[in-house]
C-alpha cells in the first residue's frame, strides 16, 4: 500500500527510486524524500493537491513535441567545426588568458580551414571578486558574461606602459592561467578606462546612447547583478566572503534596507560593472560578426551550463527561482560511485518555465543571441535533475521532475527567434525515451566516438543519427591520444576517484577498445595505421590514427562534427578532470601553442583536410 510520504513525493514530481552502478535501482529512502520536499517548502506531513492543481508536468507526455529551428543548408550538408575552452589560448598579445580578440582571430582560422563553427566552454559571468572560482560550469549568473574574456587592448583611449607590459609578459608566460593575476591587472585597467569614459563621454555621443539603451534592456536583472559585483566586492575586501551565503542576514537579499541604503551609497560602482557587462556584449557581438565575414555558416557555437554557484549572483538576484536546501548532482555510477554533488543551484520546478518572463526563457535568449548553436549542457535536466539536500552526502539524493514540454517550447520559440541551432548533451544516465524526445523535438544529439560503442564493437558511421553532432573527445575527456595510452584510467586512479579493482578492470577493458577502434577505423577505410600502436607510442607514431579517427567523425551521419583544437594541438594535459577539484588544476591549463602558430601546425592541418575532404564546405 502506497504511503501518504509516497504519494506526497510523487505529487511533487521526486522519484522514488533511483540507479545505482549495477544499473538496479535503489528505493529513495524517507528521510531523503522528506529533505526534498523541505527544499521544495513542502512539510511531509502537508496534505495532496487536488487534481486542478496538480503540476503541469503530470501531462508532458500526452502534449504534441515542438520542434526547434534547424538551419535549411543541414537539409543536405553536412558541416564541421573546432571546439576550444577560450581561456586555454595563448597569444602574443593576451593578457595571460584567451580573450575575444583572440576568438576573433580563431574564427578566421576556423574559416580559412574550411569549417562552419567554433564552439566555446560556457562564457558565463564568474565571480569576478574572487577569480580563482573558475570552474565555467559552477558560473556566478548564466544570463551575464565573463568580463576577464574582454580584451582591453581593443578598447578605446586604452595605452600601456612599461609596467603593465612587464606584467602581461609574465602573465602570459605561464603554462596555468593566473586568474587571479589576470583579474588583477584587468579590473584595474578596465577601473581606469571606466574614470576616463564617465568623464569624457558626451552624454548624447553615440557610445552613451547605446550603453544606455543596453542598461534599460537588460533592466532589473543587470542592475541587480552589477549591484551583486559592487556588494561581492566589498564583502570580499572585509573578509567575509564573495558568496551571498557567507553575507550578514541583512544583505542577503536585495530588497533589505541595508542593499538599498549601500546601492545608494555606492552607484559608481554598480554603474562601471554594468558598463562592463557592456564591453563584453560588445566584443562578442563583434566576434559573431567575424565569424560569419568568415564563411562560418553556423558561427559561434556556445555552451549553456547546467546550473549556476548556490552562493552567486542569479540565485541572490531571484530567489523566488531557486531551489535553496538542496543541490544539482548525479547519483552513483561506474565512474563515481560515490555518486556527485556539483554544488550547483537548481530552478524551482515550478518557476523555471512560469510566465512569459521565465527564467528559463531569459537564460537561453542570454546565449542564442550571440550563437548559430547552443550546447544544452545535461540535457537530461530538461526532464529531471538529481538533487542532493545540503548536508547529505551524493547517493542520499533524489530524481526531481521537470516540465520537459515547456522548457522544450521555450526552447523552440527561442531557436526560432534567434535561428539557433540547439544541441542536446544527451549522456550519462538518461531517463527513458529522452533521447526520442529530443529528436522528435529536432535537438541535436551529443556523440562522442568513444561513447559509441557496444557489445560488438564500435558502432558503424552510418549508425550515428542524422541529426547530431558527432565529436572524438570534449573537456572532460582526455585527448584522443591520452585515451590510446589509457592517460583518463591513470588519472582517475592516482585522484581516488575509482578504486584499485575498477582500475584494473578498466585498463584490461580498454585494451579491448583500441583493438575495436581500429577495426571500425579499418572497416571504414579511413586509412589508419597498418599495425596496432602500442599503449604507450609516440606523438608521430599516434599521427595517423588521429587523423584517421577523426576523419571517421567526418564521416558519421551526423550533421554536425566538431574537432576539439586540443586534439589538434597534441595536448598533454586535461582541460578538467571530473571529480577533482583542489588536487588537479582544472579549467587552467593552456595550449601549448599560439594561436599566431596554427595555422601552420601539422597535425591541425591533417585532421582539417581530413574533415574538408569528407565535409566539403
Amino acid at each position: 500500500m502506497t504511503s501518504h510520504l509516497d504519494r506526497l513525493a510523487k505529487e511533487h514530481g521526486i522519484s522514488l527510486t533511483r540507479p545505482s552502478p549495477d544499473n538496479t535501482e535503489v528505493p529513495i529512502a524517507n528521510g531523503v524524500k522528506r529533505k526534498v520536499l523541505a527544499a521544495f517548502g513542502v512539510a511531509a506531513d502537508g496534505g495532496i493537491r487536488t487534481l486542478a492543481g496538480q503540476d503541469k508536468r503530470k501531462s508532458q507526455s500526452t502534449t504534441i513535441i515542438p520542434q526547434s529551428f534547424v538551419p535549411g543548408f543541414l537539409q543536405s550538408d553536412r558541416v564541421w567545426g573546432i571546439s576550444l575552452q577560450l581561456y586555454e589560448l595563448r597569444s602574443e598579445r593576451n593578457w595571460g588568458i584567451g580573450d575575444f580578440e583572440d576568438l576573433i582571430v580563431m574564427v578566421r582560422i576556423a574559416g580559412s580551414l574550411g569549417a562552419d563553427f567554433v564552439g566555446l566552454n560556457p562564457l558565463h559571468a564568474p565571480f569576478l571578486a574572487d577569480p580563482d572560482r573558475c570552474s565555467p560550469y559552477e558560473p556566478s549568473n548564466r544570463q551575464m558574461l565573463n568580463p576577464l574574456y574582454i580584451a582591453v587592448d581593443k578598447i578605446a583611449n586604452f595605452e600601456s606602459n612599461p609596467d603593465v607590459e612587464r606584467q602581461l609578459k609574465e602573465l602570459r608566460s605561464t603554462d596555468l592561467v593566473d586568474y587571479s593575476g589576470v583579474a588583477e591587472a584587468k579590473i584595474k585597467a578596465l577601473r581606469d578606462l571606466w574614470r576616463t569614459w564617465t568623464t569624457s563621454t558626451d552624454r548624447h555621443s553615440k557610445d552613451q546612447q547605446e550603453f544606455d539603451a543596453f542598461v534599460h534592456m537588460g533592466g532589473d536583472i543587470l542592475r541587480r547583478h552589477a549591484l551583486f559585483e559592487a556588494l561581492s566586492a566589498f564583502m570580499g575586501e572585509q573578509g567575509i566572503g564573495t558568496g551571498w551565503r557567507s553575507w550578514p542576514a541583512a544583505y542577503q537579499l536585495p530588497e533589505c534596507a541595508e542593499v538599498v541604503t549601500f546601492a545608494n551609497e555606492h552607484s559608481d560602482a554598480i554603474d562601471f560593472h554594468m558598463w562592463v557587462q557592456w564591453l563584453c556584449h560588445q566584443q562578442l557581438t563583434r566576434a559573431a560578426e567575424a565569424a560569419h565575414e568568415a564563411g562560418l555558416r553556423i558561427g559561434l557555437y556556445l555552451d549553456l551550463a547546467v546550473g549556476e554557484a548556490v552562493d552567486g549572483s542569479a540565485s541572490w538576484s531571484e530567489r523566488g527561482a531557486y531551489v535553496f536546501k538542496a543541490t544539482v548532482g548525479s547519483p552513483p555510477d561506474p565512474f563515481a560511485p560515490q555518486g556527485q554533488d556539483w554544488h550547483l543551484a537548481a530552478f524551482h520546478p515550478e518557476a523555471i518555465a512560469s510566465g512569459d518572463d521565465a527564467p528559463y526563457r531569459r537564460l537561453v535568449a542570454a546565449a542564442m543571441r550571440y550563437a548559430g548553436a547552443i550546447r544544452i549542457d545535461h540535457a537530461a535536466a530538461l526532464r529531471r535533475l538529481f538533487l542532493v539536500p545540503l548536508g547529505s552526502a551524493p547517493d542520499e539524493g533524489a530524481y526531481v521532475d521537470y516540465p520537459q514540454n515547456e522548457l522544450l517550447q521555450i526552447l523552440a520559440e527561442a531557436s526560432a527567434k534567434f535561428k539557433c541551432l540547439v544541441i542536446g548533451e544527451d549522456l550519462g544516465i538518461l531517463p527513458d525515451g529522452l533521447r526520442e524526445d529530443l529528436a522528435e523535438s529536432r535537438i541535436l544529439s551529443y556523440r562522442i566516438l568513444s561513447y559509441e560503442r557496444g557489445e560488438d564493437g564500435f558502432k558503424t558511421a552510418g549508425a550515428y543519427p542524422r541529426l547530431s553532432l558527432a565529436c572524438v573527445s570534449t573537456h572532460d575527456h582526455q585527448t584522443l591520444a591520452g585515451w590510446w595510452r589509457g592517460a583518463d584510467i591513470k588519472a582517475r586512479s592516482e585522484h581516488g576517484i575509482v578504486p584499485p579493482d575498477l582500475t584494473r578492470s578498466h585498463v584490461e577493458e580498454r585494451q579491448h577498445e583500441r583493438e575495436d577502434l581500429k577495426a571500425a577505423l579499418e572497416q571504414e577505410n579511413t586509412d589508419p595505421p597498418k599495425r596496432l600502436p602500442s599503449p604507450t607510442a609516440g606523438d608521430e607514431t599516434l599521427k595517423d590514427l588521429i587523423v584517421s579517427a577523426h576523419r571517421f567523425i567526418a564521416r558519421t551521419a551526423s550533421v554536425l562534427a566538431a574537432v576539439r583544437l586540443a586534439d589538434m594541438t597534441g595536448e598533454k594535459r586535461p582541460t578538467n578532470i571530473p571529480g577533482t577539484s583542489d588536487s588537479y588544476p582544472n579549467w587552467k591549463p593552456k595550449l601549448s601553442v599560439p594561436v599566431e602558430q596554427l595555422a601552420v601546425l601539422p597535425l591541425l592541418l591533417q585532421i582539417a583536410e581530413a574533415l574538408r575532404e569528407e565535409r566539403p564546405n
